[in-house]
């Protein structure tokens, strides 16, 4: 595997991660169509757990099938497939090596009254089913967030010990926190600096809305005139807290929305320096001929085709 400069450029900001575990950030940076460009599409699947399987696979039933979701990121050419244990079990030997993977650890689901996640895959796993990575999601905010908190930590530190990245949905939600609030620019600015300072490689964020929650934060965004105004300058705000860009900032898709609006929204994140984009339900819930499409398109928006 041949590695770019880009890509060393920005593996050399993790200054403290063994060569294992460069190398499977190498991995994924280097792998699919955007290989070497320093940008990454992630396709993530952990909808069945988060949302239940009618709500996540109804719309295109191949869905249902986990070999669908493996095929569906290889024939893409994405950057790495992310999903849990289960869903990653149930295509292991079939595509093994056929891309990286990312093996998310913890979930909630539908039914829950409590804003936390349960734990039900280890770092052992990941390292049996050849992952590059664990994936973990963690709820700024929330009133279990500090305990969430010292498990991220716990497996990171067993993940990185053994030569595994750290991908890290930082997803603000209760506690004091407003609909609104949760997609706010400081609320998610916030976000990506806990998950840098948590030593995350990868940091998964929504895409900031204008709106400011904290009346402390918005005092000091109007005297030193933070640009808000447009999503792209907003992004580029999220990747500057998370520690001036040094770390890599994925945004995520969010529920299904319009293609045009989807697009549009991914030329923004382009423009304000984000990484790349994780995109889930607005991809494997579309027919597959009009996904690969898509992302086709994704993929050339971060190439600087479209």
């Amino acid at each position: 595997m041949k590695i770019t400069q880009r890509v060393k450029k920005i593996l050399a900001n993790y200054e403290s991660d063994s060569p294992g575990t460069k190398t499977n950030l190498a991995r994924i940076l280097m792998h699919g169509k955007l290989g070497g460009t320093g940008r990454l599409v992630i396709l993530p699947v952990d909808q069945g757990f988060e949302h239940g399987p009618a709500r996540s696979f109804a719309k295109n039933p191949p869905a249902y099938d986990p070999h669908y979701h493996y095929q569906l990121a290889i024939d893409a050419g994405l950057s790495a497939y992310a999903a849990p244990l289960g869903m990653l079990e149930a295509g292991a030997d079939t595509f093994a090596g056929a891309i990286p993977t990312i093996m998310k650890l913890n979930s909630s689901e539908s039914h829950a009254t409590v804003k936390d996640q349960g734990i039900y895959g280890s770092v052992g796993d990941a390292l049996k089913l050849g992952c590059s990575a664990i994936g973990f999601t963690l709820y700024p905010g929330s009133d279990d967030e500090f305990e969430m908190i010292e498990e991220f930590q716990e497996l990171a530190e067993e993940a990185k010990s053994v030569g595994l990245a750290c991908v890290l949905w930082s997803y603000p939600r209760g506690g004091a926190l407003s609909k609104d609030g949760e997609t706010a620019v400081d609320v998610i600015a916030y976000a990506a600096q806990i998950a840098s300072q948590l030593g995350a490689h990868i940091i998964k964020v929504k895409p900031p809305s204008d709106h400011i929650e904290q009346a402390e934060a918005k005092k000091i965004y109007e005297e030193q005139k933070i640009d808000v105004s447009t999503l792209s300058a907003r992004i580029a705000h999220v990747v500057q807290s998370a520690f001036n860009g040094r770390r890599m900032v994925v945004f995520s898709g969010g529920a299904a929305k319009g293609t045009e609006g989807l697009l549009d929204e991914i030329r923004q994140i382009r423009d304000g320096g984000g990484t790349g984009s994780i995109i889930g339900r607005n991809s494997f819930q579309r027919p597959k001929e009009e996904a690969m499409e898509l992302l086709g398109t994704v993929i050339k928006i971060y190439q600087g085709k479209a």
